[in-house]
Order: structure tokens, then C-alpha cells, then sequence
């Protein structure tokens, strides 16, 4: 049976659970205020749409989501890992699970878009919707990450209001493009 630090066995969930807590504890959540500064970005630049504007603003924020998310497990990967090792399994699947929040912070903006009609909002208001979205996002992932590294209060509230500045700042520039 497994042994815990303490040297006591364990069995097999208790051994799962503390791999679990294990892994919560080394949490990156960086690809998250990537992955929403990326959303919001997209929907910046998100110039003409077709004719079916909120579809094709929902498939390229998940889209773009996915492929910055294989083009960040390849970098892994390939970059800086295979000059230590060849990766196995076991590696590549620690990577893409590392990498992953960088799709997951493109579903709140692209579920804002697909629920704007039942807000009554028409396509412009659900751009505004998504980058807000994108922008709240980016504000908390990067807090709960401050707040997982154990950061006082104080250094989560710079960090928040960093990630807020950057996020008016790419609201600017849809403000400018847009006028």
C-alpha cells in the first residue's frame, strides 16, 4: 500500500484524494488570465461577422481558445520538455491539464454571446457582453491565483487591479476601433 509522508498507509482513494490535493496545491492558473485576455481580444477584433454573427463570435472565441491551447501544450512539449525527456503519456496529459484553462476562460464569454438574444440584446451589445465577461474573467482568475499562492489581501487587490487595468485598456481599443 502507499505511504503518506508520515509514513503511514494508505489506501487506494485515500491515495487518489491526496494526488488531488496535491495537484490543487501546484495550480497554475496563468493560462486562465491568458485564456481571458485572449477572449476578450478576439472579441476586439472580432471586426464584421456574417450572417450568423453570434455563431461564428462563439465558435472563434472556443476555436482560438483550443488552437492558443494546442499551440501551448506543443510548446510545452516540444520546447522546453523534450530536451529533458522524451514525453510519455503520463507527461502529455499533465500538460494538456495544465494548459487547459485557457480554453475553459474562452466558455463564459462565448456563453454570454449565446445567451445575449434572452437578454434582448442585439449583436453589439453582445460583443460588449463577451469582452465584459472576458474582462471579469481575467480580474478573478488572476485573484484566485494570488489567493492560492497565499497572497495577502493587499497583494490581491494590486494584482486584481492590474488585471483590470489591462482589461480597460483592451476595452479602449474597441472603443477606438469602433468610433
Amino acid at each position: 500500500m502507499p505511504r503518506t509522508r508520515t509514513g503511514t498507509t494508505t489506501g487506494p482513494a485515500t491515495a487518489r484524494a491526496e494526488r488531488r490535493a496535491e495537484r490543487r496545491a501546484r495550480a497554475d492558473y496563468t493560462g486562465g488570465v491568458y485564456g481571458s485576455m485572449l477572449a476578450a481580444s478576439v472579441v476586439v477584433g472580432a471586426g464584421s461577422l456574417g450572417s450568423l454573427p453570434r455563431v461564428e463570435l462563439v465558435l472563434l472565441l472556443l476555436l482560438t481558445g483550443v488552437v492558443f491551447w494546442i499551440g501551448h501544450v506543443h510548446a510545452q512539449l516540444f520546447g522546453a520538455r523534450l530536451a529533458q525527456q522524451a514525453p510519455d503519456r503520463r507527461v502529455v496529459w499533465n500538460v494538456c491539464r495544465e494548459e487547459w484553462p485557457i480554453v475553459k476562460a474562452a466558455v463564459p464569454p462565448a456563453a454570454a454571446v449565446a445567451v445575449s438574444p434572452l437578454l434582448g440584446l442585439d449583436v453589439r451589445g453582445a460583443l460588449w457582453l463577451a469582452l465584459s465577461v472576458a474582462v471579469a474573467g481575467q480580474v478573478g482568475w488572476s485573484v484566485a491565483a494570488a489567493r492560492r499562492a497565499g497572497a495577502s489581501q493587499r497583494l490581491m487587490a494590486v494584482t486584481a487591479s492590474v488585471n483590470l487595468l489591462l482589461g480597460l485598456l483592451i476595452i479602449s481599443v474597441k472603443i477606438v476601433l469602433t468610433h
